[in-house]
């Protein structure tokens, strides 16, 4: 069985992907007019993804029950409505990159609280100063938005490994747990933090999630972490908080455009000295990276042998295509 993975992907794990026994695994371009020239061309039913954007040739290209199987969790870059019009069943990978992206989330409250990028750069050029004190996380309020795995998982290590307060953003009741509390109303959330991670989706609903008047609500002391997706922020009202000092800084991981391109010419993020900016790398750890070419393997094998069921099925209404149920 012949599986073309996108370029980005298979540097991320090429050891699972040459070695898997039952699977030949291809590299091809990652952008979509070359990845359905190389899906005619390789005759291949199946394809794994990255976080790059599919608007058309991809599921007009793969053939009724093929798979797009998404290297990772997030699946905002894949119209699962048009691939499920097309016969296509996509996939992706969750629970495997929990910690990795949770343990980037406290690394960058860390870097943060200890002004490490500053004092890094400054080590670098020779200048030997203490500068600004720290802060320790220990005792420091986390508002953790969004319950889902990754964000139990950084409250986690915020309370047991440094002692933080954590409160749950949620958007209907559900899990307490690891939270010190939860609520589902924002500002309740935000109104004492510190810290506020963001761990919702990219899903429409999200989109600019925060923006001016959510930003507003958070205290001036407080930092912002981004590892969710850029597009839940609205980078325009970001760029005014941090330049006029509502917001004391920001660790951001995920773009609006990636590679980042400002929103606004005027109102690039990286000339702020209180923005800390890392090239999406949440879940790119040698373990997490074999975790989810392994899965996104598995995926494309099970849908060959119609083991529906025990896919990681984002869009499970297409299996009642007889075309899928071959």
């Amino acid at each position: 069985m012949i599986v073309l993975v996108t370029e980005p992907e298979f540097r991320r794990a090429p050891d699972v992907f040459e070695s898997e026994a039952d699977v030949t695994c291809i590299p091809v371009p990652g952008d979509e007019p070359a990845l359905a020239r190389a899906i005619v061309s390789h005759g291949a039913r199946s394809v794994v993804v990255g976080s790059v954007r599919y608007a058309s040739e991809l599921y007009e290209t793969l053939p009724r029950g093929g798979v797009i199987a998404r290297f990772g969790v997030g699946h905002d870059g894949i119209d699962k409505q048009y691939a499920t019009r097309s016969g296509l069943l996509c996939t992706n990978t969750p629970g495997v990159l929990d910690e990795s992206v949770a343990e980037l989330a406290v690394l960058l409250m860390l870097a943060a609280a200890r002004h490490l990028p500053t004092l890094a750069a400054e080590m670098r050029h020779g200048t030997w100063a203490l500068g600004s004190a720290g802060a320790e996380l220990r005792g420091k309020t986390l508002a953790v938005i969004g319950g889902g795995r990754i964000g139990q998982a950084t409250a986690r290590i915020a309370s047991q490994g440094f002692g933080m307060r954590t409160i749950g953003f949620l958007r209907k009741p559900g899990t307490t747990r690891p939270f010190d509390a939860v609520t589902t109303d924002y500002a309740d959330a935000v109104r004492d933090a510190d810290y506020v991670s963001l761990h919702i989706t990219g899903d429409p609903a999200n989109h600019r999630f925060l923006n001016a008047a959510r930003l507003s609500m958070i205290p001036a002391r407080a930092w912002l972490v981004n590892t969710a997706r850029g597009a839940v922020v609205d980078e325009r009202d970001l760029y005014d908080s941090l330049a006029e000092g509502r917001l004391a800084g920001a660790a951001l991981d995920v773009f609006d455009r990636e590679p980042y391109v400002p929103a606004d010419p005027a109102r690039d993020l990286r000339t702020l000295a209180n923005v800390i900016l890392t090239p999406h790398v949440g879940s790119h750890t040698r373990e997490a990276n074999r975790l989810m070419a392994t899965r996104a393997l598995q995926n494309i094998v099970r849908a060959e042998a119609g083991n529906f069921g025990g896919m990681d099925l984002l869009n499970p209404e297409v299996i009642n295509s007889t075309d899928v149920r071959r």
